[in-house]
């Protein structure tokens, strides 16, 4: 158990100021952090730890320097918990862990680190979400940057209805907000900052929209299409006849997948949205549309001709114009087939889980093939869908009705 108090060192020179500093105690040992705020005598209540307020505008430094004063002894408290957490430690690793933080580093500044590793880690897409998030609370604060501290949740709500007013969606509203979050609970847990939850009372869930997805004679029909006569369009189909195969593997996945990912007869991957390890079973309809492609790919490193850059910023521009290229594909595809439903490069992972579901698959085996972290994630998925049953269900009803009268 660690004790922390704050105490006044007074000058030795009458009239001049004297200096704060935190006493430590643990186990019978005593170490100083001298600070750099300074007060006269009178300024400062040593029963009570705490700055003895005044008029003017020393009056306002004085409340600036409580309020930092209370900052740091957050930080101390939030150190010495985790160090006790981890079991033995002394009054140095106290002090170590606290002088080594940067009391003055901003938001922008933190974002554009966690950007940088992010693109250093090759996870160009998630760097892209970090960028758009903090460019939009750029405009919100007029491109003026603010410290992680000052971080409050009446500054986090304004900025809710500053979105809401500029009719964002309440999505992308929960989309920055999660991405914001994120990057503040990072600086908590290195204690950068102390965890005052200044995004408790701002929507951070994700509303749920109807998934497109098409049945089991969509896709035969797909299958089956004889597109001889429209090339480009064989190249979607297949795309996303694979992605459909491998239960529902995203767009990006498909990009950077690369020769050396099928070994002993299966596919491995790492999700690039969430990290988690993928392992498919390769199939004999995977491995045709493999074959397709041979030809394309035989001086590639990848499986498909998506990606040919080695570089990682150009290779993420390559699969940036060839996602916006496969989708105008899609639509074409769409309209060719005369379907109902547009096709899109998602709908192919949402045509999964609802054949999946059709089939009495049960949830955590569709959620564990489509790659979820967990089962409540597959559920948004299947509610949504199961809306759609309804609504197909209630348009039987109706329609009944109406040949009845």
């Amino acid at each position: 158990m660690t004790t922390i108090k704050v105490r006044l060192r007074r000058s030795t020179i009458p009239g001049k100021e004297g200096s704060l500093f935190y006493s430590l105690v643990h186990k019978k040992k005593t170490k100083q952090i001298t600070t750099k705020y300074k007060l006269h005598p009178p300024e400062w209540n040593e029963n009570m730890q705490m700055v003895v307020p005044t008029g003017g505008k020393r009056g306002t430094d004085l409340l600036e320097i409580q309020q930092l004063v209370k900052k740091d002894i957050a930080v101390l408290a939030g150190i010495i918990k985790t160090l006790e957490r981890n079991g033995d430690y002394t009054l140095e690793d106290v002090i170590r862990q606290f002088t080594g933080i940067s009391f003055s580093i901003t938001l922008f500044s933190y974002l554009d680190e966690q950007i940088l590793n992010l693109q250093t880690g090759a996870r160009q897409g998630t760097a892209q979400n970090y960028l758009r998030a903090q460019s939009s609370f750029a405009r919100y604060r007029r491109n003026r940057d603010i410290e992680l501290s000052a971080i409050t949740e009446e500054l986090i709500c304004d900025y809710e209805l500053w979105l809401k007013k500029r009719k964002v969606s309440r999505n992308t509203i929960s989309f920055y907000m999660r991405i914001l979050r994120s990057v503040y609970n990072k600086a908590a847990e290195k204690h950068i900052i102390s965890q005052n939850y200044p995004f408790s009372k701002v929507y951070t869930g994700i509303e749920r929209t109807r998934k497109r997805a098409v049945d089991e004679m969509i896709i035969v029909q797909l299958k089956k299409a004889d597109l001889s006569q429209k090339h480009p369009l064989i190249y979607a189909r297949d795309l996303f006849l694979f992605s459909f195969y491998t239960r529902g593997m995203a767009f990006v996945d498909m990009a950077y997948l690369k020769k050396n990912d099928i070994r002993n007869g299966a596919i491995h991957y790492i999700r690039r949205k969430t990290g988690q390890s993928m392992s498919i079973r390769l199939e004999p309809c995977m491995q045709e549309i493999i074959d397709r492609y041979a030809l394309k790919t035989k001086d590639s490193e990848y499986l498909f001709p998506v990606i040919t850059s080695s570089n990682p910023d150009k290779a993420y521009v390559q699969y940036q114009n060839a996602l916006s290229y496969y989708n105008k594909q899609l639509k074409r595809l769409s309209c060719f087939l005369e379907l109902s439903k547009p096709l899109a490069s998602y709908v192919s992972r949402h045509s999964w889980a609802t054949v999946a579901r059709n089939r009495n698959i049960p949830i955590s085996v569709i959620s564990a093939g489509m790659g979820h972290t967990s089962e409540a994630t597959t559920q948004i998925y299947l509610a949504s869908l199961d809306a759609s049953i309804v609504d197909d269900a209630n348009s039987t009803i109706i329609n009944g009705l109406e040949h009845d009268n």
